[in-house]
């Protein structure tokens, strides 16, 4: 437990892969729900949400609305692909340390 606590031995890969989809699945599900009751609470933010959105669909045509959401799904899929990739350099790193100290 010492070592654990000098940081002379790593955290587990078991507990990265934990961390992992705790950020790629609860996260999202988490921010989702927060700016759900954010704008729901205060109310000055849910009406200039419901006016902007307002004016920018009315103004838009089907294509730019599919261009959107095309754009958005994209970026949500690169971020969790920079997300898993940066979970598994850290799990690389820890076995070439294991491996080089043991």
């Amino acid at each position: 437990m010492l070592d654990f606590l000098l940081f002379k031995s790593f955290i587990s890969r078991v507990a990265l892969i934990v961390f992992y989809y705790i950020s790629a699945i609860i996260m999202p599900i988490f921010i989702w729900f927060s700016s759900r009751y954010i704008m729901k609470r205060f109310n000055f933010i849910e009406k200039s949400y419901q006016s902007t959105k307002e004016i920018v669909w009315k103004n838009s045509s089907l294509k730019y609305k599919i261009l959107f959401f095309t754009i958005f799904i994209m970026m949500f899929l690169f971020m969790e692909l920079l997300l898993r990739m940066a979970f598994e350099f850290l799990i690389a790193y820890i076995q070439i340390r294991d491996a080089l100290v043991s």
